[in-house]
């Protein structure tokens, strides 16, 4: 009588994966049935399949296998299930009904107008810009020794008035800046003489500054937005806290027209709008910007949230 030979778990696998290989090439063609010998039939496992009780006299082998197995400790499997899907959990929105926050409960639809609305988010911006415009203004001056006649200070009146000239002529377009105060008749635009004299209006625009020079220079190297990181706080403070967002919010990816030389402009041909700022803005689900961060490269040093 024929000895039964043990075999490891490896060596079963190892068997068993070879004679399915040599079925689907029995299968696939029968004409190499004849030319190449065929291999014996693998043995069966007791470990694998459960034994049937139809099996022929044949399988006396496989039944002293299992006897001579029966002895030794079996070794542990290394086949494990595959991991069950996390559950996801959906947490109950605990945030304050959206709509305008406490900071903006005297804002109500009868009484208020569109310009306190404007002041509610832009009152800080504009005390800004008097501060900052009038201290370059004087520090230009101090760099000159025969410095000329100075002119007066910059007041919050004028700073609206050049505010409003500044988006009225995105409405009306010339070829230069002072053909908004030409006096020729197929050019002629009053609005812009009659609220600001043209001189006064370069004055403001040469010194209109967001920051302090001296203050924050040193920190250009590393700071791409030095120029106006009060403003975007101002901005991004104003935003989060006179409106409650719901729970309703998406990131959005969008373009700042510009064409002037920065070092973070981006160019993108499938946009509308090819050359300008990236910006990423946090916004809710009536459109409302919560927040707003601008991507100034994938430079990590001289990258600044906002």
């Amino acid at each position: 009588m024929k000895r039964a030979r043990l075999l490891s778990q490896n060596q079963i696998r190892e068997i068993a994966m070879d004679s399915y290989s040599d079925e689907e090439e029995c299968y696939a063609s029968e004409d190499t049935e004849d030319e190449e010998e065929p291999r014996p039939p693998a043995r069966r496992s007791s470990i694998s399949q459960p034994r049937s009780p139809d099996y022929s006299a044949s399988s006396s082998e496989d039944e002293d296998d299992v006897g001579n197995m029966a002895g030794q400790q079996p070794q542990p499997s290394q086949w494990t299930l595959p991991p069950k899907p996390r559950r996801r959990v959906v947490h109950t929105f605990t945030g304050a009904p959206n709509g305008k926050s406490s900071e903006a409960a005297h804002i109500t639809p009868a009484e208020s107008t569109p310009l306190s609305v404007l002041l509610l988010f832009f009152a800080e911006i504009i005390t800004l810009l008097l501060v900052e415009t009038n201290r370059y203004y004087h520090q230009f001056l101090d760099n000159y020794d025969n410095r000329p006649s100075p002119q007066r200070e910059v007041r919050e009146a004028e700073m609206f008035a050049f505010l409003a000239l500044t988006i009225q002529m995105g409405h009306k377009i010339q070829d230069r800046l002072e053909d908004y105060w030409t006096k020729l008749k197929q050019l002629c635009t009053p609005f812009y003489g009659q609220t600001m004299t043209r001189a006064r209006y370069c004055h403001m625009l040469r010194f209109l500054h967001f920051t302090d020079n001296i203050m924050n220079g040193v920190d250009r190297t590393d700071d791409r937005l030095w120029k106006v990181p009060d403003l975007f706080e101002i901005i991004r403070t104003n935003f989060s806290k006179l409106y409650n967002p719901s729970e309703h919010l998406a990131v959005g990816e969008v373009i700042v027209k510009f064409k002037g030389r920065i070092l973070f402009k981006e160019y993108i041909p499938k946009k509308r709008k090819r050359f300008g700022i990236k910006m990423f803005k946090l916004c809710d689900s009536t459109g409302y910007t919560y927040d707003m961060n601008v991507y100034l490269g994938k430079d990590n040093k001289r990258r600044h949230n906002t």
